[in-house]
């Protein structure tokens, strides 16, 4: 039989400290935010969520990776990057532009995104509100991820000036994600 996990508040919601199963609402888990990209539901527990306690190991899922971002107006979600594995998103609620292989797109709620491996790709929040996307992507232990040059993904302030394999290049500018919630927390249907 598999265990349920334990979660314990990291100072902004709860993670899963032990392997297992588990059940946790989005308004009661822990979550990173950041100015240029802003607001992340972390499901697992990943060495950013763990950043104040030391004394806990991450628990990460091995086959699937899942976030809850919530955007800004005019804020990406990201980088614009390509991964070596498949990656699935689906719009919750608000609106936002998809820039997708040197491509735009308008999504709003309930817009469903598919990339198979290799798409590059970002997502931009548009509209008056805030935008909220569940991500998903497969991990296999030889994942690699690539951010090239876009001018589309530069004018919207999501691409690189010089193409890299390294996330730690590709998001040097900006400075490191933080545990919080979102600014525009009061917003979400679930506060």
């Amino acid at each position: 039989m598999v265990q349920e996990a334990r979660l314990d508040d990291v100072g902004s919601g709860l993670t899963p400290v032990s392997h297992g199963w588990f059940v946790v609402n989005v308004g009661e888990a822990a979550w990173l935010r950041h100015d240029a990209f802003g607001g992340r539901c972390v499901f697992e527990s990943n060495r950013r969520v763990l950043a104040d306690r030391s004394d806990l190991e991450p628990q990460q899922f091995e086959q699937l990776g899942f976030d809850l971002a919530v955007l800004e107006p005019g804020k990406p979600s990201g980088m614009y990057h390509a991964e070596s594995s498949q990656e699935d998103f689906l719009v919750l609620a608000g609106t936002c532009l998809l820039v997708i292989e040197e491509e735009e797109r308008e999504l709003r709620a309930w817009d469903f995104v598919h990339c198979p491996p290799g798409t590059r790709h970002t997502f931009v929040g548009t509209g008056d509100g805030t935008c909220v996307i569940f991500m998903t992507g497969a991990r296999r232990d030889d994942d690699t991820i690539v951010y090239p040059v876009s001018e589309t993904a530069q004018a919207r302030g999501a691409g690189v000036e010089t193409e890299t394999p390294s996330p730690r290049e590709a998001y040097a500018p900006f400075g490191h994600w933080r545990l919080g919630r979102p600014a525009a927390w009061s917003d979400l249907p679930w506060s």
